[in-house]
This record gives C-alpha cells, sequence and structure tokens, in this order.
C-alpha cells in the first residue's frame, strides 16, 4: 500500500501537482543601475511564522542578487528599525517603507504582502524609491500544491516509523508540511519549493544591473 502512495505522490508532485506564475512590471525609464542595496522591510499576509517569512525573503533575496543587486541581511534592518523606535506598522505602506529606507541608508525597500499561503499560493511585491515612495517594480504571482496528497505521505512516512495511529496524524503533519503556516515552523519542502518557483517566475523582468544573468 505505502508503495502505491508514495508512487501515487511522486507522480502527482512531478506531473502536474504544482503550477506556478508570476509576471511584473518595472518603471519605464527609470535608471535602475542607480540603486545597490535593496532592503526586505516587510512580509505582511498569511505566513505569521518567522521562519516561513525569512525563507520568502531569501528566495527573493536571491533573485535580487542575481540581478546585481546587494540585498541587506533582514535581521540586520529589523535591529536597526527597532533601536530607532520605528512601528512595524508602518512599513505596511510606501510611505513608511520608504522612511525606514532613509533610517537603513538604502535607495529602495521591498515589501512582500502573502495573501494566501495555503492550497492556493499568492505572492505580490513592490520596489520603493526611498526618495520620494513612488514604486519602481511591482510583481505579482500565483502557484498551487495539494496538502491532501502531502499529508497521506506524511501519514504513511509516520506509520512507516511505527508510531501510533493518533501519532500518525502528528508526525505525517510534520513530516508533510501542514504546519508550514503555524509560527516557529519553516515552510514544508513542497511549499518551499513552489514558493521559490513563484518568485523566480515574478522576477524575471526586475531590470538588471549586470551586463549578463546567470
Amino acid at each position: 500500500m505505502r508503495t502505491v502512495v508514495y508512487t501515487l505522490v511522486l507522480s502527482f508532485l512531478l506531473i502536474g501537482g504544482c503550477v506556478s506564475s508570476g509576471d511584473s512590471f518595472s518603471r519605464a525609464g527609470y535608471n535602475f543601475s542607480r540603486i545597490n542595496n535593496v532592503v526586505i522591510v516587510s512580509v505582511e499576509g498569511a505566513l505569521q511564522s518567522e521562519a516561513a517569512q525569512n525563507q520568502i525573503v531569501h528566495f527573493f533575496a536571491l533573485e535580487f542578487v542575481r540581478r546585481g543587486y546587494a540585498p541587506i541581511e533582514r535581521a540586520q534592518a529589523q535591529a536597526l528599525l527597532e533601536e530607532q523606535q520605528f512601528q512595524a506598522s508602518d512599513l505596511n505602506n510606501e510611505a513608511g517603507a520608504a522612511q525606514a529606507g532613509k533610517i537603513l541608508n538604502a535607495p529602495a525597500v521591498l515589501i512582500i504582502n502573502i495573501p494566501n499561503f495555503s492550497e492556493e499560493i499568492s505572492i505580490t511585491a513592490k520596489l520603493v524609491d526611498v526618495e520620494d515612495g513612488s514604486i519602481l517594480w511591482l510583481g505579482n504571482g500565483t502557484g498551487k500544491i495539494s496538502r491532501s496528497l502531502i499529508s497521506i505521505l506524511g501519514i504513511e512516512l509516520g506509520s512507516g516509523a511505527g508510531v501510533s495511529s493518533e501519532e500518525d496524524e502528528l508526525f505525517g503533519g510534520i513530516v508533510g508540511g501542514v504546519g508550514g503556516g503555524v509560527t516557529g515552523y519553516a515552510l514544508s519542502p513542497q511549499e518551499a519549493d513552489e514558493a521559490r518557483k513563484i518568485i523566480r517566475r515574478m522576477c524575471r523582468r526586475i531590470p538588471s544591473r549586470l551586463t549578463t544573468e546567470w
């Protein structure tokens, strides 16, 4: 039975379990070469786990590095803003984020919003000019994963480990990533992979500061 479950789950994930899309738009005529440092100041929405938010930040930072920018470490930025007694609620809008960027001495800041992160995933992001609070780049992306099959796989793994039926569900939830949105939990491998794909597609049109891309 477990062999059948593994085969079905792996086939689903590899063939059609995850479908992601993403697109973005940047301000025409803007000289993006003047931007070096970028600070990701806010991750709002469905993900309340700090560990999961940090993974999303990492995926965005990777794409900006890929295009020649130098993202500032999120923890460092948060520490500096706390020293200045800057309120987290002020980071949700362009004006507040721009003010935070001035405190951090960065020319541009990134605001991330995740309206939904369950079987349906949606992510939006905008790059804001610190000087005037205007939007330089705006991206959005969506994706889908099947939590039911992930849960089945987790329960089967738990059963194979010799735990009780009550523990099966808990162990399956952890292995399968059902707790991915709970405070303290990181994304499951499937969630992380789908989020990374969405963000990669979202960021394809970020103007590059490099003559060639990876």
